[in-house]
Parts: C-alpha cells; structure tokens; sequence
C-alpha cells in the first residue's frame, strides 16, 4: 500500500493483536482498517504506544489540507471529521472500507483525549456551557422581566376587581 500523505510504502506493524500499516521513515502517519483505530486509541491499552513514536523523515513535508486518497480502496477520497470531544484532532476516514488515515502525532493526540464515560459526559458539560450559558442567561433575564410584568398586571386587577375586597363565606 501506498502512503495516502507522501507517496511512500507503507510498512506493516503489530500492536498486540493488530495489524496496521504505518509510513516509516516516511511521513510518520499511520493507517488503521476498520475498527483497529478503537482498539488503540484508549490510553490505558499499551498496546498502542509502541506506534506512538515512528522513525520519520525530517525531509519529508505533508499537505495536511489536502484531500487524501484511501491506500485500500482504488481512487476513493477520505472524508475528514473530528475524533476527539474538543475538536483537537481531525482524523480522515474512508466512506468505503471505514478505515482511518492519521498523520504524524494524531494518535498520540487521540490517546491523551480518550476519555471514560464520566469524563466524556463531563467535558461535554463544560463544551456545552462554553457556547450556551451566555444565551441561557439572557433568555432567564428575558424570562425573569416577562414574569415581572405579569406579576403587575395581576396585582393591577386584583386592585380593580371589587370581589377582591368582599367577604367570601
């Protein structure tokens, strides 16, 4: 296979029980078939920190803008996403076969995200109050201002409406 960032051929490594191909003495990016990329990605596996550090080429200059072509699949372009909660690092993916091209560095990035449900659920939290607490706040000032006029008005009728002041059995 060839190397979808620089061209060159791609080596195939072995991370415990999975097989990927990585461009050594290359680029350093490193291409994961399906389902392989979940399999690494999590910090407490150790399996994956032997792809961590690569043998790169210093002469060797990567287009991360540019779209890339899938080294499995013939002539199909990877789509580009987020992988990460934060939005750090954009991986690409193949819409065809679903495997995943990472650059140089991308992995490691990954496995410093990868998060367990409680701190996923929790940064989530904090990503969500980062873009609506401002808009949350106005709309509660909004709502508190509406319930204020309300509150007015219903004291205004109370005051004009002569049952209010009879008896009641």
């Amino acid at each position: 296979m060839k190397c979808p960032a620089c061209g060159r051929e791609l080596t195939e490594m072995t991370a415990g029980d999975v097989k990927v191909d990585a461009c050594q003495n290359g680029c350093g990016g490193i291409w994961f078939d399906r389902f392989e990329l979940k399999k690494l990605a999590d910090p407490r596996e150790s399996d994956g920190e032997s792809l961590l550090e690569l043998n790169r080429d210093p002469e060797v200059s990567v287009d991360l803008e540019a779209r890339k072509k899938c080294p499995a699949c013939a002539d199909m372009v990877m789509m580009r996403h987020f992988f990460s909660p934060k939005k750090a690092v954009e991986v690409e993916e193949c819409p065809q076969c679903g495997g995943h091209w990472l650059d140089c560095g991308e992995l490691g990035e990954i496995r410093s995200w990868k998060l367990s449900d409680k701190e996923r659920f929790e940064a989530a939290q904090e990503y969500f109050s980062e873009i609506f607490d401002n808009q949350l706040a106005q709309l509660e000032k909004a709502r508190k201002v509406e319930a204020e006029k309300i509150s007015n008005i219903t004291r205004i009728f109370r005051f004009i409406t002569p049952s209010w002041y009879l008896k009641r059995k």
